[in-house]
């Protein structure tokens, strides 16, 4: 007797039955990390052209507007000196967003945490004389991680302890900070002597971060601070995905409750992300006022804290 074989009714799902957009979207590989940032550029050059061109523009004046803006960023040493320029903080801010964002963290208080940063760093540049430069300028630095870390400790500890929404606390200490940095700049403390502009006393040129091309031309203003960026990236990369501690940061943002139940210690990721992510903004912010301006004023920071959240994103963090 035999049997008869009633064929499968069902069609499995092929294995690239997905959109090339979600493949593409959810890919890990470095194709997609690669494509995703390059396709939002062109999205952005592209609405940029419609734009110029519904002013009664050509669409040879959007070209000529274009290469204007390709030579103003890459055309000689000096566009490259400055886009390398404009581009550390960013680095160092866009990671304080990512690595929150990897704990399910919404870090809006980069801008906050770079402000006093830069308070704490400008003060150890000023306050200290006589040290050699290989000793002022790390202490220097050393200054804006802890101050940018004590105002990223601040709303990790009430998202651990309290609930408080870190997005609700961090935009507070945004505000808080920008005030902050205004009544600083106006003591005596701070406040340049004979001035009664608000703006702080100059950093000692022990503490001030070197040109990295300055022996080419003094004008090229790219500085140390971006070796230290690179460095940073690197580290936090091999934070996240070579740590247990990095493992944690990323189970707590993709399933907190399953975290949890593993024996992970959701407080503590909480609060040791939103410190990991405030002493990166404060070191932006030291690297500003060290690199850049050798002194603080009021609203140093130029919105760098907010555009390092379109970084992250950016970065598919």
């Amino acid at each position: 007797m035999t049997t008869t074989q009633i064929p499968s009714t069902d069609n499995p799902e092929p294995k690239n039955s997905r959109s090339f957009m979600q493949q593409l979207t959810t890919g890990t590989d470095w194709k997609s990390a690669a494509l995703i940032p390059a396709l939002a550029v062109l999205t952005a050059l592209i609405i940029g052209v419609v734009i110029i061109m519904l002013t009664g523009s050509s669409f040879g004046d959007a070209m000529t507007a274009y290469w204007a803006l390709l030579q103003g960023s890459v055309g000689s040493l000096k566009a490259i000196s400055e886009t390398l320029t404009a581009a550390t903080p960013l680095i160092l801010a866009g990671l304080s967003v990512a690595i929150a964002f990897r704990a399910g963290l919404f870090n809006i208080g980069t801008e906050g945490q770079l402000l006093m940063g830069g308070m704490f760093a400008v003060w150890a540049g000023f306050a200290f004389t006589g040290l050699p430069f290989y000793v002022h300028i790390p202490l220097a630095l050393l200054a804006g991680v802890l101050g940018g870390a004590i105002w990223g400790f601040i709303p990790g500890f009430l998202k651990a302890k309290t609930g408080a929404h870190e997005v609700i606390t961090t935009i507070m200490l945004n505000y808080i900070a920008l005030r902050l940095v205004d009544f600083l700049l106006k003591t005596e403390i701070f406040q340049r002597e004979g001035r009664n502009d608000p703006v702080s006393k100059t950093v000692e040129a022990s503490a001030q971060l070197p040109l990295l091309l300055g022996w080419i031309n003094p004008g090229l203003r790219v500085h140390l601070g971006l070796i230290v960026a690179i460095a940073a990236a690197a580290f936090i990369h091999w934070l996240l995905f070579r740590t247990t501690t990095g493992f944690e940061f990323r189970a707590v943002g993709a399933n907190p409750k399953a975290a949890r139940y593993a024996g992970m210690s959701i407080t503590k990721t909480y609060v040791l992300v939103m410190v990991i992510g405030g002493a990166l903004a404060g070191l932006a912010g030291a690297g500003q006022v060290l690199g850049v301006l050798d002194r603080a004023t009021p609203g140093f920071s130029s919105g760098l804290g907010f555009d390092a959240i379109a970084v992250a994103l950016l970065g598919r963090s």
